[in-house]
């Protein structure tokens, strides 16, 4: 299933939807205001709170977090000594990583677990500017932490290219 995601526009204050390949409302991304630190909550069509997206406060480089139901799931950050390219990982709470590879700035990357690909970011197919896909690849895979994955990897490239 592909997520159609408007790049941009996750930011403290903006409320959007998220569709599918069929143009339907698959989730709404709410940016709460007036947070000490950045906050992102990830809805349901009807509401129901998914995934909450937060930019960790107090770490050495920077990191995100993606929880639910009050737990964290995942924590994502630029893995460290990658001299050729970005990479990026995020360290689940079960103890596993995802890997986060490919042109990143361009958003055109896989998230994989193992040596198995399970979404895949990308521009190409769509034509609107400031737009990308996630194409969750497996029936199995869960789209809320894999789009939220996505958000945070955006939001990370964003702030590094804000410090210069």
């Amino acid at each position: 299933m592909k997520y159609l995601v408007r790049e941009k526009m996750f930011s403290i204050g903006d409320d959007f939807w998220i569709e599918d390949e069929h143009g339907d409302r698959a989730f709404y991304v709410d940016g709460k205001v007036l947070r000490l630190r950045e906050t992102l909550v990830v809805k349901d069509p009807h509401g129901r709170e998914l995934a909450v997206v937060h930019k960790k406060m107090l770490s050495v480089r920077d990191a995100m977090t993606v929880e639910r139901d009050g737990r964290v799931l995942a924590t994502v950050r630029k893995k460290l000594f990658t001299p050729f390219r970005d990479v990026y990982r995020a360290e689940l709470a079960s103890g596993g990583e995802l890997e986060i590879r490919g042109d990143i700035v361009d958003k055109e990357y896989d998230i994989e677990y193992g040596d198995e690909r399970l979404a895949r970011i990308s521009r190409k197919w769509f034509r609107l500017r400031d737009t990308y896909a996630v194409h969750v690849e497996r029936d199995d895979a869960d789209p809320v932490l894999l789009i939220a994955v996505a958000v945070c990897v955006d939001r990370l490239v964003e702030h590094e290219h804000e410090r210069g």
